[in-house]
């Protein structure tokens, strides 16, 4: 491919991620429900739980890191877990019991009545992150799901979900972590 027709391209995907972004807007009370559950949920000595896979599991570590650590202000580390960062734990389990089952054995495990599931799927038909909130709604959790535009059991079984505006799979990742940030930041002025 010549360089003028890779510009042109890199400004189509600049525009369709422009585009996305400009139609996830009204998303926005989604987002702010999303911010105030999490900020009850820690009123409450609950914390926040994320997972999804590959890119969204990376996205969920992100998510988890700005909150152990800090986003833009120095504040208190707030409890937050991210349950892709422990391999053992995953390896173990995926050997065990199946792959299908890693979520929700860390679920079991990890979640209590006040905690809020932040569940992250491209597609929201992951098998693992389903059988995740399943347990995790069982221990008396709050679900909030990020997935992309099709209405699949992963926004049905969720109290907020947060479903952009695509098909795409890198457009949907690439909002998914402009709301991340979002609610980071929106937690941080809240607590």
């Amino acid at each position: 491919m010549n360089k003028k027709k890779m510009l042109e391209q890199v400004d189509r995907l600049f525009d369709n991620s422009i585009q996305t972004i400009i139609d996830s807007k009204k998303l926005k009370s989604e987002v702010v429900d999303a911010v105030n559950l999490i900020l009850d949920s820690l009123k409450n000595n609950g914390k926040i739980i994320s997972f999804g896979n590959g890119g969204s599991a990376a996205d969920a570590q992100h998510f988890v890191a700005e909150f152990v650590g800090r986003f833009q202000k120095e504040r208190e580390s707030i409890p937050a877990i991210s349950f892709t960062t422990d391999t053992s734990i995953i390896t173990a389990i995926g050997n065990d019991y199946g792959f299908e089952k890693i979520f929700e054995r860390q679920a079991e495990g990890l979640i209590s009545k006040n905690d809020v599931v932040i569940a992250i799927s491209t597609s929201g038909k992951s098998k693992n992150v389903l059988k995740g909130i399943q347990m995790a709604k069982k221990k008396g959790a709050k679900i909030i799901s990020l997935t992309g535009s099709i209405p699949v059991k992963l926004s049905e079984n969720s109290d907020i979900s947060i479903m952009i505006p695509s098909k795409s799979t890198a457009r949907i990742q690439e909002v998914h972590r402009l709301v991340l940030h979002y609610i980071c930041e929106l937690v941080e002025e809240g607590i």
